[in-house]
């Protein structure tokens, strides 16, 4: 976006980008024209066609990538968690303690739904409504996961579709994590037993980025059931959180659920941290959460106060470090680089009368993305890979054999996807493009087949890791698909993500909700 236009937004209140002619305001809740229930309009989460030919074509390809992974999956996998598409068969090992539960099923419903593949998403629909059922899970489940995964995935589709089996699955898999929050704080253990509610290690810290991703998912799911408990729990971390000591303002990525109190000093906004930030920032969005909008400030102006907001000194690269026991660590996650379209937003949104603020965090965004991209584009495949240093030999990109591989990870395309809904610049368009092309041709299992993450993106040749994540059909390839579509179609004016690109309604602005 030209410079001019910007600060003329900016001055004016106003969100002009994307169509949106408000801005987020603490007066009013949520927006500065709080919008009765007769003036919203049902806003578009189907259809979306872009009017360029080359777009089009564009989207139509994404649009088969995801129609191949699903078929892949519900050829070999079907009812499990993940596919192995290389070996042709299912997996449900890992966060859901091996219970077999169709996480890629559940992941997958609100893409199935946006892209308007329409058998597809019935056959979803009809599985949960016959086989999926939290009350006999007996296994130890990551809370996080299941929640953003499940949890959001199910809310998304209530949404969106209105579909009340969505809500009474939700409802009763809430109700059945509700154990996780007995902890002597209130702050939630890492992993607990679905069916008898048991933490699996209850002397083990919570993580940041855990703790702090629940917010949406669970006020939400208060408003529509009625039921306050799941609002009351999620609001005791925030106080918890609100009030614990943060040295030099920064929040550690460990929190013991005894005390209440951080466990290790280590400060990221990737990899245990990410979604905290992400969430304070949102719940803001949805809700019109004023503490959580001053929480995510002073976190934003602590990683920039402590030098963790760097540039690199060969191509003047900015980024954003680490902080280890005291050190500065100048390695970046491929986690990290949702931040990009996080700090975008974050001004977008911005209520703060300093307008300076605003224009730096909007660059941060952006020059953070670039970074990103470069990431992307100084590997062989063209693909990002897990994690790049900056050093007196590298600069985006490294050498260390256990970061070269890339899990078909969606944050890049994610910030690609933000930045282009708020500033109109193609070349995030032409980044995705760019990015599509080689996730088609270095991760895919065969013609018409799924898609494998690579262990080593610096290969011409990277052998595959034989996993088809679900967040590849439920994130990367949702954003690229919406990267390549009309800005109407799931507006942010309407709906904000959560941390699995689930789409949740802004309580405000949105007639679903």
């Amino acid at each position: 976006m030209d410079l001019q236009l910007f600060l003329s937004i900016l001055c004016l209140g106003l969100q002009s980008v994307e169509g949106i002619p408000t801005i987020l305001n603490p007066a009013s809740g949520i927006g500065s024209r709080r919008l009765s229930s007769k003036t919203l309009t049902l806003p578009t989460t189907q259809g979306g066609e872009d009017p360029d030919p080359v777009i089009r074509q564009r989207r139509d390809f994404v649009k088969q990538m995801l129609k191949d992974s699903w078929d892949d999956y519900v050829r070999y996998a079907w009812g499990h968690n993940e596919l192995k598409p290389v070996s042709k068969r299912g997996q449900s090992e890992g966060n859901f303690g091996g219970s077999k539960i169709g996480a890629t099923i559940v992941d997958s419903l609100d893409t199935l739904h946006i892209m308007g593949l329409t058998e597809e998403y019935e056959a979803g629909r009809n599985w949960v409504a016959e086989y999926l059922n939290f009350n006999e899970i007996d296994a130890y489940v990551s809370v996080f996961e299941i929640n953003i995964r499940f949890m959001g995935g199910l809310l998304a589709a209530f949404a969106m579709t209105g579909d009340e089996i969505y809500k009474d699955k939700a409802y009763e898999l809430g109700k059945r994590l509700l154990p996780a929050f007995d902890s002597p704080t209130g702050i939630p253990y890492g992993y607990i037993n679905l069916l008898t509610g048991a933490p699996e290690n209850s002397l083990s810290p919570s993580v940041l980025a855990e703790l702090g991703t629940l917010h949406l998912e669970f006020y939400y799911l208060s408003e529509i059931t009625q039921d306050p408990v799941f609002k009351e729990k999620v609001d005791r971390i925030r106080q918890v959180m609100a009030n614990i000591e943060k040295p030099k303002g920064l929040y550690w990525n460990t929190v013991s659920p005894a005390t209440g109190q951080f466990v290790y000093e280590h400060v990221s906004i990737g990899a245990l941290g990410d979604s905290f930030y992400e969430y304070l920032l949102k719940t803001y969005i949805m809700f019109g959460d004023i503490e959580a909008r001053e929480m995510y400030n002073a976190a934003m102006d602590a990683f920039i106060a402590n030098d963790l907001v760097r540039t690199s000194s060969k191509s003047h690269l900015l980024y954003i470090a680490e902080l280890r026991d005291g050190n500065i660590e100048d390695i970046v996650g491929h986690l990290a680089c949702f931040a990009g379209g996080m700090f975008a937003l974050g001004a977008h949104v911005d209520t703060r009368k300093n307008i300076q603020d605003k224009i730096r965090d909007m660059e941060i965004g952006q020059n953070f993305t670039n970074t990103c991209h470069e990431s992307y584009i100084r590997s062989l495949t063209k693909i990002g890979p897990e994690v790049f240093r900056f050093t007196d030999d590298l600069e985006a990109t490294t050498d260390v054999p256990g970061e070269k591989g890339y899990i078909l990870r969606p944050e890049v395309i994610e910030s690609y996807f933000i930045l282009y809904r708020l500033t109109g610049d193609s070349k995030y368009r032409d980044w995705g493009w760019e990015a599509a092309k080689a996730i088609e041709k270095y991760t895919k299992a065969g013609p018409g087949r799924g898609y494998s993450g690579i262990k080593d993106v610096y290969s011409n040749e990277p052998q595959q890791d034989d996993l088809q994540q679900t967040f590849f059909l439920a994130e990367t390839l949702k954003y690229l698909y919406l990267l390549f579509s009309t800005n109407d179609l799931i507006s942010l004016d309407n709906w904000v993500f959560n941390t699995e690109c689930h789409p949740l309604p802004i309580k405000a602005n949105n007639s679903l909700f």
